[in-house]
């Protein structure tokens, strides 16, 4: 979640001379874009790996120990610079897109700051989102880090030196933790110790820390290689399995004992304050837990009536719950035997469906796409993801694809899957708010879950009009897609704000949905893992589609779908209430 967002010093000076200064006029201070731009360029060299996955390589062998008391501390410091910074641009003196700017930035520094005051650094690892997975995909080889020349190969093991460093920071940490009460369920410490001991491979040739020297480009001489080969062995071999083999070691044994047997977040200290912060952090409202909860409820039960008509349609006598452990086992939505087959499926659903893209977007994006299998090393616990491309647009846009067991693997929501994961979900509003020359390098690379997440699952419902659920078990796909979102907002309150274990969840879950039991119990502990994440979907996409209807009903004939894409894309990713004020000030404008 920490996102360290750090100005330089002479701007600093500034913004503290003229703090001080009862004289200081609105002349005097730097431009407001000055400020903008210093901010995004101080929060690259001080949070490196969102450098490189922008695809800026000037702090490709840096990482900063973000865990560390010190880092957050100066973290806390320079962010309230900012805060007050911000305080002395009058809006009279801004113009509209500089006054939007600002707000978001204003609402960001103060979600971090907030953010710092609960001990989140005390439980550093998680299944789902941590760095050692970071780490992981990084040098596989196969992410953003490139392995292109000598240096890039010298910059990642530099990389991993200070990795090390983070380990042992993690393993006090966690320690500290187990002392004060911050410690993860049981469950989720069992499905972390895995996840390290492959990073951990001590058969150095097939660790995936080695795989860039199986993969050594021409360009670089045999001399060269050899080098890279011997010192890739020696510090896989002599630091980064001993760091992560510690870990382990005390994940299996202490950790495990201090693990809780609670499911939520409100069982460790402070644990329903940071929950009620969460909530706003990912869905960037003023909703309560309550409201979100009560929410779920009323949309679940508006979807499943939605699934008792493709019940009825494809003539399946039983109950709903018979009729999801019909699509969990039916043999023809398992219809491959090869992982290949399964992006290949996705290659064709993007075919399928391209004469009719431009009916609804005439604003595309430059950057290239391509669908890949999740690695193997994270897999079993992955979802479905996407990971954008470079801000220059040279390194596409991947879909990752998580393929356990590929005669399992079920199509019946694919069609919606590639919607939201690819096109146009993730990669169409991602690739186009890091290609749009009019934002502030900040908000390029900005990430707000209940717009992002909200986009997304609102694309799934563009289906039928860009020529897919043409199948009645694909438009089920979509309606199960919206109820897993639907669910979310049910289990995650429950588990987090209502005592609910992990088993209620499950159950929960097992009966409102047709998702296989493995990936709902993944899905429950992913909830666990990072409360408040999952609400974010049903949430954003459920303003956007009220803006749509509140456009269409306003304009009438002037409403035009592809004018209300745009705009909500333009801006790139804003919270809610800035989006619906956005919209609104545009059907405005057009009557």
């Amino acid at each position: 979640m920490k996102k360290l967002l750090v100005p330089f010093i002479s701007l600093s000076l500034i913004f503290v001379t003229c703090k001080n200064d009862s004289t200081s006029s609105a002349t005097q201070l730097p431009p407001i874009d000055q400020v903008f731009e210093s901010y995004y360029q101080g929060s690259l060299k001080l949070n490196p790996l969102q450098a490189t996955s922008a695809g800026d390589n000037r702090y490709n062998d840096q990482l900063p120990i973000d865990i560390s008391e010190a880092y957050i501390k100066e973290s806390s410091q320079f962010l309230k610079i900012y805060r007050d910074s911000l305080d002395l641009y009058s809006d009279e003196d801004l113009t509209e897109e500089q006054k939007l700017s600002k707000a978001i930035l204003i609402w960001e520094i103060e979600q971090e700051l907030k953010g710092d005051e609960f001990k989140t650094h005390l439980m550093p690892i998680n299944q789902m989102f941590s760095l050692p997975l970071a780490i992981g995909q990084l040098g596989s080889g196969s992410g953003a880090q490139p392995f292109e020349t000598v240096e890039d190969y010298n910059n990642w093991l530099k990389r991993l030196e200070k990795f090390t460093i983070w380990c042992d920071t993690a393993l006090v940490n966690m320690k500290k933790g187990v002392a004060e009460g911050y410690v993860l369920p049981k469950v989720l410490i069992g499905k972390v110790i895995p996840q390290l001991e492959s990073l951990a491979n001590k058969d150095t040739e097939r660790n995936i820390f080695f795989l860039p020297i199986h993969q050594i480009p021409d360009s670089i001489t045999v001399e060269e290689g050899q080098e890279l080969r011997e010192k890739y062995t020696q510090i896989i071999s002599e630091k980064i399995v001993p760091s992560l083999e510690s870990i382990v070691n005390f994940l299996k044994t202490d950790y495990m004992e201090a693990g809780r047997t609670t499911s939520g977040v409100s069982a460790i200290p402070q644990g329903e304050e940071m929950y009620n912060y969460l909530i706003k952090y990912f869905t960037t409202t003023d909703m309560t837990a309550d409201e979100i909860h009560q929410l779920g409820l009323s949309e679940v039960k508006r979807i499943s009536s939605e699934m008792e008509k493709i019940k009825e349609e494809v003539g399946f006598e039983g109950d709903l719950k018979s009729f999801f452990d019909h699509v969990r086992n039916k043999a023809e939505l398992m219809p491959f035997n090869d992982p290949q087959q399964v992006i290949e499926n996705f290659n064709s659903i993007h075919e399928k469906m391209k004469a009719n893209l431009e009916k609804l977007f005439d604003l595309t994006p430059k950057t290239a796409f391509e669908v890949r299998r999740t690695e193997a090393f994270r897999e079993a616990s992955a979802s479905a993801q996407y990971n954008p491309g470079s801000l220059d647009g040279t390194r596409a846009g991947i879909f990752y694809v998580p393929i356990p067991n590929v005669e399992k693997y079920n199509v019946f929501s694919d069609e919606d899957l590639f919607l939201h994961e690819a096109i146009p979900g993730h990669h169409y509003q991602i690739s186009l708010q890091q290609e749009n020359e009019n934002l502030p390098s900040f908000r390029k690379t900005l990430w707000y879950s209940a717009y992002g997440e909200g986009w997304a699952l609102y694309t799934e419902s563009l289906g039928k009009e860009l020529g897919l659920y043409n199948d009645p078990y694909q438009y089920f796909g979509m309606l199960s897609a919206e109820m897993h979102r639907a669910i979310r907002l049910v289990v995650d309150t429950g588990l987090h704000a209502k005592g609910w274990t992990r088993e209620q969840a499950i159950q929960y879950s097992l009966d409102n949905e047709a998702e296989g039991e493995a990936s709902i119990i993944s899905e429950i502990e992913r909830y666990m893992a990072i409360p408040g994440q999952a609400l974010s979907y049903k949430i954003g996409q459920l303003k956007i589609r009220e803006l749509r209807s509140r456009a269409e009903e306003s304009l009438g004939d002037k409403f035009d779908i592809r004018e209300f894409h745009n705009k909500v894309l333009e801006s790139g990713s804003l919270p809610l209430n800035l989006l619906e004020e956005k919209i609104d000030s545009w059907i405005t404008s057009k009557k």
